[in-house]
């Protein structure tokens, strides 16, 4: 039996206090398509050590993970090489509490390695100031259309078709709830959409992202121009984090707030998740901004020290005045960014950037060649956009089968526009070897 500390009685006098006729009712919002009819068919309940770990290692194997095939997968989780010293140094007792310093001034070793993690944050964005984490790049970009609300009272966002589809779908509905208009775009997948002459007095903010979901780096300075001219904020989001140790941060176009996601610094795959929330904004924007704040200061006898300098969060301050509702955040995986972009340094996290970038090139060059392969993208950082012959899904479980991972179709993310369906996402990074994109170019060239 399932251990259950509360007998039917108390069940009974619990609901009966918050008026709800049953434990069913209380999950009345959960769409019934969502819902379980019953236990899972084949799905025992209860099985010993042993059996539970013959049997999930059986499941596991049935998986490919990237790390064992050429793997081109990318569109916003990509996979690079993360030094195991990385989690050699997660392990020091310093840091052993890297989770919501809820006694701040106990907690040294959490507040200084957050606040390095902000400084770093600050530096690679370009921006003044940057939070503590948040939990992914998706959040990140829906608590910053929320903060657009706050700096502007508008209403209106406009979110760019070269935004990610999920980052578009998150902040849809974050803020669709909140009262907000949000102004979807079609997809861009030419990387050749003017926002501009969308803006007008009710817009809050415009989310545009660099490079996009197809690949295209983007220079957003007369955006941001045309942004600040009629009042509203620019919301720059980046997937790929690497890029910003080659391309021109988004502070230097004049962006209000950048998000991003972290996860390529310090964070392997992991299936998805947990990933780290990058959110960097002005100065002057800082008591709008959500999440924590580190700080920098020193103690009665002079000594270095950390405290928590903001924390914006419903638990500490008034709900009314709370800017969000970020508690755990992404502790453990902002502390293996930093490590990790410490290893880096400056010149580390460049010459990175440079190679992911120079092995697509070297991608992009064997893939035009190969018949029924168009590459799309006049300019990219690490991932592009082709164009197949046949339909990108197809051609991606084919060349599964034969232990190749392609990348993503585009279709994945457009079910319903035909025009995606020959479009196929290839990122390459660091640990693609030349034998791995000969392969991919080989394999594409005989599904044609």
């Amino acid at each position: 039996m399932r251990y259950l500390p509360l007998t039917e009685a108390d069940r009974r006098e619990m609901l009966a206090v918050i008026g709800a006729p049953s434990v069913d009712a209380l999950f009345k919002d959960v769409p019934a398509a969502a819902v379980l009819p019953g236990p899972i068919a084949g799905l025992p309940n209860h099985m010993g050590e042993l059996e539970v770990d013959r049997l999930l290692s059986r499941l596991a194997a049935k998986n490919m993970p990237a790390g064992s095939v050429p793997s081109f997968l990318g569109a916003g989780a990509y996979r690079h090489h993360v030094p195991a010293s990385v989690d050699q140094l997660m392990t020091r007792g310093e840091f052993l509490t890297s989770y919501t310093p809820y006694q701040p001034e106990v907690t040294q070793g959490t507040l200084q390695y957050l606040f390095e993690f902000q400084t770093q944050v600050a530096l690679i964005t370009g921006m003044e100031v940057a939070n503590a984490s948040m939990y992914d790049g998706a959040t990140s970009t829906a608590e910053a259309v929320l903060m657009a609300n706050r700096v502007t009272k508008r209403t209106k966002a406009i979110l760019s078709g070269g935004l990610h589809p999920h980052y578009r779908e998150v902040t849809d509905t974050h803020c669709a709830v909140m009262g907000m208009d949000i102004a979807m775009q079609a997809p861009d997948p030419h990387g050749t959409e003017d926002l501009t002459g969308l803006i007008d007095e009710q817009t809050a903010c415009v989310v545009v992202q660099t490079p996009s979901v197809f690949g295209h780096p983007r220079d957003f300075s007369e955006l941001a121009a045309a942004c600040h001219a009629k009042g509203a904020l620019l919301i720059v989001a980046v997937t790929e984090v690497v890029s910003l140790g080659l391309l021109t941060p988004p502070g230097a176009m004049g962006a209000d707030i950048v998000v991003a996601e972290g996860q390529s610094i310090g964070n392997s795959l992991n299936f998805g998740g947990p990933y780290v929330g990058l959110f960097a904004t002005r100065e002057k924007y800082v008591r709008q901004m959500p999440g924590r704040l580190c700080g920098q200061t020193v103690d009665a006898d002079g000594k270095r020290g950390f405290v928590l300098t903001l924390s914006t969060r419903e638990q500490h301050i008034r709900r009314e005045k709370a800017t969000s509702n970020i508690c755990t955040n992404s502790g453990l995986c902002a502390l293996a960014f930093t490590i990790h972009m410490s290893l880096l340094g400056e010149q580390g996290f460049r010459k990175l950037a440079r190679i992911n970038h120079a092995n697509a090139v070297k991608l992009a060059g064997k893939l035009g060649d190969v018949k029924g392969v168009e590459v799309l993208n006049d300019g990219f950082f690490n991932e592009f956009t082709v164009k197949l012959s046949a339909p990108a899904a197809r051609v991606v479980d084919k060349l599964a089968r034969e232990k190749i991972l392609a990348g993503v179709p585009v279709s994945r993310f457009y079910p319903k526009d035909p025009a995606m369906e020959p479009l196929l996402l290839v990122a390459v990074t660091e640990t693609n070897t030349e034998a791995d994109m000969d392969a991919l170019a080989r394999a594409l060239g005989e599904v044609h």
